[in-house]
């Protein structure tokens, strides 16, 4: 017998009446009808009263989130355990209409994307744990908190705006529906998106300002215009298949262009850390991505950290490339093995941030002759990166002079993903990169 999915008996934590106590309660059941493993059950809850359901799930994993939020992070777990993981994890947001309305947006790309995502919208037509404030679900002639003679704007139609938004399963019930669990079940075993909203009572703040009870939520649905019902529920490659099938296209026309395998040998068997610093504007990121690239052609595992101020063309330019013949899983650099400044701006970065402290005395530092560097434990040595090749050839001309010095990949590597990336620049790349390559 699996572990119940609830706490047992545990005191719900909200208003009597309220419909959020009746959407839990459906939505356990939905569990126990599905009987999924519950370690791959990820509840995300919003913030306001929804959230309170936190601590009353036993088994499943929670996560807390900001507001308006949760359908981000929920999409960011489907689509990482789709493409990285073993597509088993059943992401479920609990979410209310003001917190919908706060992230429709994550709502509207999470269904675009068809990410393996259920959202259960908990609406009661207001924000009701922030005194009761009007949501843009509520209908019209609503009085709340801030619309005390009436609510004068339409209320929004969620589910419309999902089916228009290409969500593969929609669906609106009320909460005294039979059928709530069934539907909430149904949406959760859809593979692909799915929203369930369900139209409920706050009777904490609603029913006290609104001639409003539970057997009139359905004439509240039917004056807003509001459909009920599964409304759509199609089939259509989620997010994570489709990327699978991609991946999988572009390696067999891959193979078929280059032959299987890499199309060079790497001359590293180690992971290697490159912190690469410079000005913002000066082509920092597309070298730190054509070293990378390089690396991939010779079947190393890459990754690419980037950090700049909010205007790109001023200040810092910052990358950490990590390069791995083994799968990467943390892609934080604590102590670089080598460090490449191009320019003073970076320089002050990896000062400010402690990334200069953090070198070893093994850590191959390159910096232009013009930089001021603290003293070291390691050896410095320069090169007239930005004299000899441009500002914006500087960092690549230290990745070239950081590949020639260690033979970590050949060049031949880099020359390819420089040709495949820039093919019209190809020659005057070469012939830049060439005039530091032949001082040294």
């Amino acid at each position: 017998m699996m572990d119940p999915y609830l706490v047992k008996d545990a005191p719900l934590p909200y208003c009597k009446g309220c419909g959020h106590g009746l959407v839990l309660r459906a939505f356990g059941e939905a569990l126990e009808k599905l009987q999924l493993p519950p370690a791959e059950v990820a509840v995300v809850t919003d913030i306001g009263c929804v959230g309170l359901a936190d601590a009353l799930f036993a088994t499943p994993h929670t996560v807390h989130t900001t507001h308006g939020r949760s359908t981000a992070f929920a999409t960011g777990l489907a689509l990482a355990d789709s493409v990285l993981g073993a597509a088993r994890l059943k992401p479920v947001v609990m979410i209310g209409d003001g917190g919908a309305m706060i992230g429709i947006n994550h709502l509207v790309n999470a269904a675009l994307l068809n990410a393996d995502v259920t959202v259960l919208v908990h609406n009661n037509f207001m924000f009701g744990m922030t005194g009761g404030q009007n949501s843009a679900f509520s209908p019209l002639e609503f009085v709340t908190a801030t619309t005390p003679a009436g609510n004068a704007v339409p209320p929004l139609d969620l589910a419309q705006v999902l089916v228009a938004s290409r969500a593969s399963f929609v669906a609106r019930k009320i909460t005294s529906d039979h059928d709530l669990t069934d539907v909430i079940a149904r949406a959760i075993a859809h593979p692909g998106f799915a929203m369930v909203e369900i139209l409920e009572l706050c009777t904490g703040f609603a029913t006290k300002w609104n001639p409003l009870t539970g057997a009139q939520l359905k004439q509240v649905a039917e004056k807003a215009g509001y459909a009920l019902g599964v409304l759509r529920e199609e089939r259509r490659p989620t997010f994570g298949d489709g990327y699978k099938e991609r991946g999988k296209e572009a390696r067999r026309e891959g193979n078929k262009e280059n032959g299987a395998g890499p199309r060079f040998a790497a001359g590293t068997e180690v992971a290697q850390r490159l912190v690469m610093a410079g000005t913002a504007g000066e082509r920092v990121q597309t070298a730190a991505m054509l070293l990378g690239q390089a690396a991939m052609l010779c079947g190393l595992h890459v990754t690419q950290k980037n950090d700049y101020p909010v205007t790109q063309g001023t200040g810092f330019s910052i990358s950490e490339v990590i390069l791995s013949p083994e799968e990467i899983l943390f892609t934080g650099i604590e102590e670089p093995d080598a460090v490449l400044v191009v320019s003073a701006d970076g320089a002050r970065e990896l000062e400010r941030t402690g990334m200069l402290a953090r070198v070893a005395e093994e850590t191959l530092v390159l910096a232009d002759t013009d930089i001021h560097l603290p003293e070291l434990r390691c050896t410095i040595q320069r090169f007239a990166f930005r004299s000899a090749t441009g500002p914006k050839t500087a960092a690549l001309a230290a990745v070239a002079q950081w590949l020639d010095m260690t033979g970590a990949l050949p060049m031949d590597a880099l020359w390819t993903a420089i040709e495949e990336r820039f093919p019209k620049e190809m020659e005057s790349t070469r012939a830049s990169l060439g005039k530091i390559l032949q001082t040294t």
